[in-house]
């Protein structure tokens, strides 16, 4: 590499902005996400003709404990045909380089940016190094990076925007696998080989989904391979996703990328907070996976068997498992998730209930189990990472077991002037009636079903068709805390759908 002398380099370099609270030498807290918010440390130079067919580095000093670093470059003089190109070295190695091509770059220990290179991020010197293909005599080419840091993990977005900035239901696959732990699918030659994860996102985006979570055994590979293909995906959200997988039980994890420390050695939440203190530290969600499964030689440490989790360690629980739905042709079996979740709602618990395929093959759209079978649906305020952790944490969110993509329902409920969707708290007086309105299409007839307190009460139950659309009879509160949802069977009683519940709160006497 041809470097500029040590005096044309300071002679280019012309500010390096002070952080704020420089009293300590310090910059100031990280930024929310990779870039929002205000910088870490700007700088901002000049490069002239003195710097033509040369590379100039421009330093900075990266404090120790950064967990992410993104740098927003842009530059001046482009009407003069000015070209600056960019790279970056840590003070131990040459860490990329994207020429021309990007004006955005972002690091971690587990991605970056394609052209750059994933790994932990030294303390000391760090170099952009700047190439001037183009400047032509008397043209200036000012140019400013912002540089942005993370000092702990937190939720990562891997595109740059919202794949759709407007709220609305999104659907998609919260629980998959690629051949970065034992996803398969076949080579061109027909042999099974570990699937690479453009094969498994590919076969989603075929699906017509708008999210999903590939969720490889505790391992962290994955998300380099997501940040790359989401430029390449625009209307398909990668979510990072992992499965925790213990002998005692698994757990997904959604929006963290760091390593978390799944190796528990007994089946306590003394060992479990370890992983799910710091998902929920790092603005994550944790949903337990197939809780109803067996544990043995057959599935490995798949039931969930971990009985001391207090309140609040469980956001989400698969409901409905796609692989177990598979082996065993029914989305109610015993070995599904409903018994799990429903113990925790009369608990008190607010948790929503979610489905996922376990997809661990590419097999046809029409196989049980497949990608997108069965689909979670979520309303999001935006079709983005944070988008998605909102939407889960609202509860108002139904399970398609079929991966329909027209099949729809929404519960609210209303008591006097209150009104309630699924995931809020209706607090009527005892005494006072609550009457239930379902939003329902895609299903041309069937029943359903009211489940309060985990029963189905016949009094809650109504036959629809094309002529006469649902009427639930109205509930009296009886001053009680309880927990209402909808489930919808077709005409042979078999489940389609899955809605998550309306709280009740304790009420006064009327």
């Amino acid at each position: 590499m041809t470097k500029r002398p040590a005096s044309a380099l300071f002679a280019t370099l012309l500010a390096l902005a002070v952080p704020a609270f420089a009293q300590d030498g310090q910059a100031g807290p990280p930024p929310k996400g990779e870039d929002a918010g205000t910088p870490w440390q700007v700088l901002k130079g000049e490069l002239t003709r003195a710097s033509f067919e040369h590379y100039t580095e421009v330093p900075f000093d990266l404090p120790a404990g950064v967990t992410r670093v993104t740098i927003r470059f842009s530059y001046g003089g482009k009407e003069q045909r000015s070209v600056i190109d960019l790279g970056l070295r840590d003070p131990q190695r040459f860490r990329g380089w994207s020429g021309g091509t990007r004006s955005r770059m972002t690091l971690s220990a587990e991605d970056a940016t394609p052209g750059y290179l994933p790994g932990p991020l030294p303390a000391g010197r760090w170099n952009l190094i700047l190439g001037a293909p183009n400047i032509r005599e008397g043209a200036r080419a000012p140019f400013e990076a912002q540089i942005f840091i993370e000092r702990a993990p937190s939720v990562t977005e891997f595109a740059d925007a919202p794949i759709a900035a407007k709220p609305g239901w999104y659907r998609g696959d919260l629980h998959m696998h690629s051949g970065n732990s034992d996803g398969r699918c076949k080579a061109q030659s027909g042999v099974s080989i570990p699937c690479p994860v453009y094969r498994t996102v590919e076969t989603a985006a075929a699906r017509g989904l708008d999210f999903i979570a590939l969720s490889d055994h505790n391992t962290t590979a994955h998300y380099n391979a997501l940040r790359e293909l989401q430029g390449a995906f625009d209307r398909l959200l990668l979510v990072p996703g992992r499965e925790i997988t213990t002998f005692w039980g698994h757990s997904n994890v959604f929006g963290p990328t760091d390593f978390l420390d799944f190796r528990m050695t007994g089946p306590s939440w003394d060992q479990a907070r370890k992983w799910m203190d710091a998902v929920h530290r790092e603005g994550g969600i944790v949903s337990i996976n197939h809780a109803g499964a067996p544990s043995g030689e057959t599935c490995m440490g798949c039931g969930w068997r971990v009985d001391d989790l207090p309140a609040g360690a469980v956001d989400s629980v698969e409901v409905v498992n796609g692989g177990t739905m598979r082996m065993t042709q029914s989305a109610e079996s015993p070995l599904q998730g409903f018994s799990y979740w429903t113990k925790l709602l009369n608990a008190g618990q607010h948790v929503t209930g979610i489905g996922g395929s376990d997809s661990h093959e590419v097999v046809p759209p029409a196989v049980r189990g497949a990608v997108g079978s069965p689909t979670t649906v979520v309303y999001m305020p935006e079709l983005s990472v944070h988008g998605f952790l909102a939407g889960i944490r609202s509860g108002r969110v139904f399970i398609d077991i079929d991966g329909t993509r027209d099949r729809f329902l929404d519960l609210s409920a209303s008591a006097g002037d209150q009104h309630a969707e699924m995931g809020q708290t209706l607090r009527p007086r005892a005494g006072e009636a609550v009457r239930f309105a379902v939003d329902l299409k895609g299903v041309p007839s069937g029943i359903v079903q009211l489940v309060i307190d985990g029963r189905a009460e016949p009094a809650f139950r109504a036959a629809f068709d094309a002529s006469s659309p649902v009427s639930i009879a109205p509930w009296q509160s009886d001053g009680h805390a309880h927990w209402i949802r909808a489930e919808v069977r077709d005409d042979q009683g078999r489940l389609l759908l899955i809605g998550n519940p309306i709280y009740v709160a304790a009420g006064e006497l009327k």
